[in-house]
């Protein structure tokens, strides 16, 4: 990737980032005081203890937010841990306790249908956030560009293939089956490898986004193409770094693995050299956004639609690729990552390389 391209991404994510501060402050400045919330309950339900951004930093982020705005809402949080049934049960607690907006990052999209239903029945607002729910319509629906991140991992791999002069076939490892926005990434990625020139020896997809499981399956297309492998096209940092996992058991060299989500280890991996991609989608953009729209519906407005996906109206932010090239830039120069989180004992070395302190 181009040093002139990288520079933009960089400047890109601090204009988006601003744009969301603009937005949220907007919002605020029309809502009255930050305690006009009565009181209200506001759910906030995600997916998965398998990564470790939700309890990092969806959570706080939200709840952050939530206070600064309502300082009198009350925010219900749970996880699912990967059980769809269990996230059925905990909508239903936050009904009962009278919620009145239910934010969903949900385990199985097609299941979370009966959970927009229910909401919507008794009068809560739905809001689908990172994950759509294309069988029920939700109220509102906040993420990144899914199906971009597919198509920027992709192009990204298979433009530094192109360059390095590999030859050989791509893996391609997806995410969850049950998740609609893992089918969106899918979707992407195919746009990009699909045409590339590189064969697609065998793709899986990663049932509940498990690292271990995407191990697995990628140390038997190790045994069955040993060295024909010359990428891999990972839909997030656990499927990712479960890959490289793979590829460091059997023995064998790494090859260019992509990721998604600008996850710390993925970071530290990045600047060590065995991860060639991330994506950039700080999650304060998302979080933020969700809890303005949230606020909107505790007050009984109706948030404006930026776009729509599923006949849901949506906004979908734009994400950006982050390379060993661009890792200073995009995650420490603007603020969403600190040196002294990523640049342990192993990895310091590597970041002193690159200027990061």
């Amino acid at each position: 990737m181009k040093k002139v391209q990288l520079r933009a991404a960089a400047l890109a994510v601090s204009a988006l980032v601003a744009g969301a501060a603009l937005t949220a402050c907007s919002t605020e400045s029309d809502s009255g005081s930050p305690g006009s919330g009565d009181g209200a309950k506001v759910a906030f339900l995600m997916p998965d203890l398998a990564s470790t951004r939700y309890e990092l930093q969806d959570k706080p982020l939200f709840e952050a937010k939530m206070k600064e705005l309502c300082s009198d809402c009350d925010v219900i949080y749970q996880n699912a841990d990967s059980d769809a049934a269990k996230q059925q049960q905990q909508a239903n607690s936050a009904l009962a306790q009278g919620a009145k907006v239910i934010v969903i990052d949900p385990v199985d999209s097609a299941a979370a249908a009966s959970i927009v239903k229910t909401a919507q029945s008794q009068g809560a607002a739905v809001i689908a956030y990172d994950r759509p729910i294309p069988d029920a319509p939700a109220d509102y629906y906040v993420s990144f560009d899914n199906e971009k991140i597919g198509s920027l991992i992709g192009e990204s791999l298979v433009e530094h293939l192109k360059a390095e002069k590999a030859e050989g076939g791509i893996l391609q490892v997806n995410g969850s089956p049950t998740d609609a926005a893992a089918m969106l990434i899918k979707k992407g990625i195919h746009s990009a490898v699909d045409d590339s020139g590189f064969e697609l020896l065998a793709e899986y997809d990663t049932p509940d986004w498990e690292p271990a499981k995407a191990q697995s399956w990628v140390s038997g297309q190790i045994a069955q193409f040993k060295d024909r492998i010359a990428g891999v096209v990972a839909a997030n940092d656990g499927t990712g770094g479960g890959t490289i996992a793979a590829f460091k058991a059997a023995g064998a060299d790494v090859p260019p693995v992509t990721g998604n989500d600008a996850e710390i280890a993925a970071a530290q991996r990045i600047i060590n050299g065995d991860q060639y991609n991330t994506i950039s989608k700080p999650i304060k953009i998302v979080a933020e956004a969700s809890a303005v729209v949230a606020h909107a519906f505790v007050k009984g407005e109706k948030p404006e639609a930026k776009t729509t996906l599923y006949d849901t109206p949506s906004e979908l932010f734009v994400p950006t690729v982050v390379t060993r090239e661009n890792v200073k830039e995009v995650l420490f120069d603007s603020g969403i990552m600190k040196a002294a989180d990523v640049c342990t004992a192993e990895y310091q070395k590597a970041c002193t390389e690159l200027g990061i302190q």
